[in-house]
């Protein structure tokens, strides 16, 4: 029964997460197909033999396949003449009839920046998700900052000079309020030198200490120095505070972005050789990380769902065929040459997005199998 509860606890959060993310991201993709007056024929959540599904008025067949490791949208017109002479064949042999043919909506017959847009909304789906989490933390748990809260004073500095204890809370600085410890480390920075008054609470009282912040030089590798104020304080204790719905909404937006540039400079480093690839995971690693922030409560599932919704929209504008991205830069070549790449270029490049796609699970596995040390236990056991 343990077993069964760990399983439950890892597997139940894994299909609740990933869920989510694949859900908005092709709803991302249908809601914008249906802007440009595309019929949607397919809405799947997994892959595999369907296990849950109804025909909504529209036509659309909404369904859940028993993989539940991706999913997606299957537009109408995609396929070319010979694909759909195929299906109405097959659909024929089954003894059901063909099917219908809608003109006009069809995605193949619309313009390179509708197929364009419908293409690239799912990504966008995956970052506003990312946004709007961030924002309902924001505003219910609150967003995490580092308090003005001295931790630990340095011997014979400015800040012992002025009578700074651990423990003292920096509310302001010249009578200008410090909301984070960021703050004040800012405000001292560009004030060497210079006599400041630092309002403190300690012990629920205000005290008043004047602080003159010690001359610090700094140089760069090009050679130019810097002069900066040092006080000489530890701080950062973390601390939440709950945002107004709008101020919320910014902040959820701002940390996207931040969890976006952070994705991409990991990413960097990895090409440059300067960070290892074991940071990379698969849905084994997202199942197990899935499990233990589960056990956090719901708070710190949602942060991790905002987190891989980033990720997800950024994996898929690679510029690897069969991701949305590859086929973005397919209908670049498309705007700018006037028409699309070659039926036999296009193949190629599917086929080597396919083995690229295929290597990169290869690595998320080995890499998850070795984090769970599953490798060094076959390695004993064959040794």
């Amino acid at each position: 029964m343990d077993v069964l509860g760990g399983t439950l606890g890892t597997v139940l959060p894994f299909i609740l997460v990933l869920g989510v993310l694949i859900f908005f991201h092709e709803l991302g993709h249908y809601l914008a197909a249906r802007s440009v007056g595309v019929h949607v024929d397919v809405f799947s959540i997994g892959f595999g033999r369907e296990i849950l599904g109804w025909t909504a008025k529209g036509g659309t067949r909404w369904k859940v396949g028993w993989i539940p490791l991706g999913g997606y949208v299957k537009l109408h017109g995609h396929e070319s003449p010979d694909d759909r002479a195929q299906v109405a064949a097959e659909a024929v042999a089954k003894g059901e009839p063909p099917p219908v043919w809608r003109e006009g909506q069809t995605f193949g017959e619309k313009s390179v920046g509708a197929r364009a847009w419908v293409v690239a909304a799912g990504p966008l789906a995956n970052f506003l998700l990312a946004a709007v989490l961030l924002a309902g933390m924001f505003m219910t748990a609150g967003r995490p900052d580092t308090a003005p809260v001295v931790t630990g004073v340095q011997a014979e500095s400015a800040a012992e000079r002025a009578g700074l204890v651990p423990g003292d809370r920096i509310v302001a600085i010249d009578g200008r309020a410090t909301q984070r410890f960021e703050d004040v480390q800012a405000t001292v920075r560009l004030r060497p030198g210079q006599t400041m008054t630092l309002t403190v609470e300690r012990d629920a009282a205000r005290v008043t200490l004047l602080a003159t912040p010690d001359l610090r030089e700094l140089s760069d590798r090009f050679g130019n120095v810097q002069r900066i104020g040092m006080l000489g304080v530890a701080g950062g204790v973390p601390e939440y505070r709950q945002l107004d719905p709008l101020a919320a909404l910014s902040a959820g937006a701002l940390e996207t972005v931040r969890i976006t540039e952070q994705t991409l400079v990991a990413l960097w480093q990895m090409i440059a050789g300067t960070r290892g690839t074991d940071e990379i995971g698969g849905p084994i690693r997202i199942a197990q990380l899935s499990g233990q922030v589960a056990e956090g409560g719901l708070i710190p599932l949602i942060g991790l769902m905002a987190l891989l919704s980033v990720n997800l929209a950024l994996i898929n504008l690679f510029p690897i065929p069969i991701l949305d991205g590859g086929h973005l830069v397919m209908y670049a070549y498309e705007a700018v040459r006037g028409r699309p790449l070659p039926p036999r270029a296009q193949e190629y490049a599917f086929r080597g997005g396919l083995a690229i796609l295929l290597a990169f699970f290869v690595l998320a596995t080995w890499n998850d199998l070795t984090h769970l040390r599953v490798v060094d236990w076959v390695s004993r056991l064959l040794g």
